[in-house]
């Protein structure tokens, strides 16, 4: 879709993920390392204007990015993360319930021992689990997932961002410094059947970005890209080219592929 339109599309894995380097330490893992990260990769393309797409970690580090303004943006996508001022303003038991894992991932081993377990399979299968369409996760794709958290190191990369981010300080640090209101235009995509984040984490996000849409899918997960690519893409591209933003209209055809509607 992105190349369609004239982009050239990056799509880096970050830091402790992948094939990408794999510092060892938490706090080489900290929220302002992650957004240095970002901006060098921007210094690095060398594009005459940048189109920001995130997802769950990648859209922490985004909206950071775009309140601290390390490097000038034209768009702003966001797929289910909350801003973090919104986040903190409608925290509720609910969303405490759901972020369980995050205090588990404080506990030094453990989650590393449990989730690498059996070649790390549990990663893979926990986001099919996770997802409203697990048919769009075949198990080539979750052998990829469960492949490289099963390297080296790897598990207690990805687990670091979470333990850089509350023990570390990173979201008091960030918490001081405030919340200025992003300028940038912004699109936030939220699958309302988000496993780990509640709906109402979204309200009020207008109070902290200028110029926002938002579209919820109903009966789409935290995976929201990859549970409903066409609709998706189709909101993505109409904002990238300044056109109406559509709702969710391809509800029937992604639960009844053979049914035409």
């Amino acid at each position: 879709m992105l190349a369609e339109l004239g982009y050239q599309a990056w799509a880096p894995n970050l830091r402790g993920y992948g094939n990408s380097a794999r510092p060892e330490g938490m706090g080489a893992y900290s929220i302002e390392d992650l957004m240095a990260d970002v901006a060098g990769l921007i210094d690095a393309s060398q594009a005459e204007e940048t189109v920001l797409i995130a997802h769950d970690w990648g859209a922490v580090i985004a909206w950071f990015f775009a309140m601290r303004q390390l490097r000038p943006l034209s768009r702003l996508i966001i797929c289910n993360v909350p801003h973090p001022g919104a986040m903190r303003k409608n925290m509720s038991f609910e969303q405490l319930r759901k972020s369980w894992y995050i205090l588990f991932f404080q506990i030094p081993g453990l989650p590393e021992y449990l989730l690498g377990r059996d070649d790390a399979r549990a990663i893979g299968e926990m986001i099919r689990s996770s997802a409203n369409h697990p048919d769009l996760f075949p198990d080539e794709v979750l052998e990829v997932y469960a492949r490289n958290a099963a390297q080296p190191g790897a598990l207690t990369a990805m687990i670091n961002y979470y333990r850089a981010l509350v023990r570390g300080g990173g979201a008091r640090r960030q918490q001081k410094l405030g919340f200025p209101v992003v300028q940038t235009p912004t699109l936030m995509v939220w699958g309302e059947d988000d496993v780990a984040l509640t709906k109402e984490s979204t309200y009020g996000t207008d109070e902290f970005v200028a110029d926002l849409t938002i579209r919820y899918l109903p009966r789409v997960s935290h995976w929201v890209q990859q549970d409903a690519p066409e609709a998706v893409n189709a909101m993505m591209a109409a904002f990238l080219e300044a056109r109406p933003v559509p709702e969710m209209v391809w509800e029937a055809k992604l639960h009844h592929p053979g049914t035409g509607s």
